[in-house]
């Protein structure tokens, strides 16, 4: 019977590839340890944070406002009496619905407030009920200082809300509040408010755009439309509302748009 010989050499290699074998496993786990805290961090913390700071700051502008709170029903009943929205050729040049606390003024049956909003400043607020949404809108579209917080916020250059032109807003569809999380839920009809310190903005949702480059920025122009899908957008000045947020779910490669019509002004 011949006995199998087992060097020392052999035994020291079978122990340095257990040995590695063993580390290399210890380092896959803590990678996925690592990973799995980073996915947790940027998909529940950052929204409880974000949602967390974003109703704070719609408590303190209805505070300011001397308010308990707006219509979350998309109405524009109780209250004073909504006025019709005034025709486009009827409308100033001055902002609407800026700073909390300005001196307000009417002109063209819509109330112009003086001043401007500075960036990354929340000024109004933004309720969507078919969305169960009720969030800030801030000047700009600065992620650290606007998007991040769960705010949407507003494209520089647009119109404000009641203003002819384009009120133009753009928000998260993931992490940090995620706003525009159920944006592609809206239908032709649903209402959006946006809430000032002067009044109350109703717009109906009117046309609604799936998909279009990153880079389509005419869908935020005076006058919406795609430059990709022209078939999408207006032709005429009016009174309009935009949102925006990427698509699909959990990528920047693509935007969605939602545009919409001002009905009503309820003024404070």
């Amino acid at each position: 019977m011949r006995m199998r010989v087992v060097r020392h050499r052999d035994r020291r290699r079978r122990a340095k590839w257990r040995r590695g074998l063993w580390g290399g496993g210890e380092v896959l786990v803590t990678a996925g340890v690592v990973l799995m805290l980073l996915v947790v961090h940027q998909l529940w913390w950052t929204n409880r944070e974000a949602r967390q700071g974003a109703e704070r700051k719609v408590e303190a502008l209805e505070r300011e406002w001397g308010t308990g709170g707006g219509d979350s029903g998309g109405s524009a009943s109780g209250g004073a009496p909504s006025e019709p929205v005034p025709s486009p050729s009827a409308a100033t040049g001055g902002p609407t619905g800026g700073p909390t606390g300005g001196a307000g003024k009417r002109s063209g049956g819509a109330v112009v407030v003086s001043g401007r909003p500075r960036p990354s400043q929340a000024y109004a607020v933004l309720t969507i009920p078919r969305l169960h949404l009720r969030v800030p809108v801030a000047e700009g579209v600065s992620k650290p200082d606007v998007l991040n917080k769960g705010y949407v916020g507003h494209y520089p250059g647009t119109q404000q809300p009641g203003q002819a032109g384009n009120f133009a807003l753009a928000g998260h569809r993931n992490t940090h509040g995620e706003p525009f999380r159920y944006l592609p839920r809206l239908r032709r009809g649903d209402t959006v408010q946006v809430e000032t310190g002067t009044a109350t903005y109703t717009y109906v949702v009117d046309k609604i755009l799936p998909q279009t480059s990153s880079r389509d920025s005419l869908v935020v122009r005076p006058v919406p439309r795609s430059l990709v899908r022209p078939s999408y957008g207006y032709d005429e000045p009016g009174y309009y509302i935009t949102l925006t947020t990427c698509t699909p779910e959990f990528t920047s490669r693509y935007r969605m748009a939602v545009w919409g019509k001002l009905v009503s002004m309820r003024p404070r």
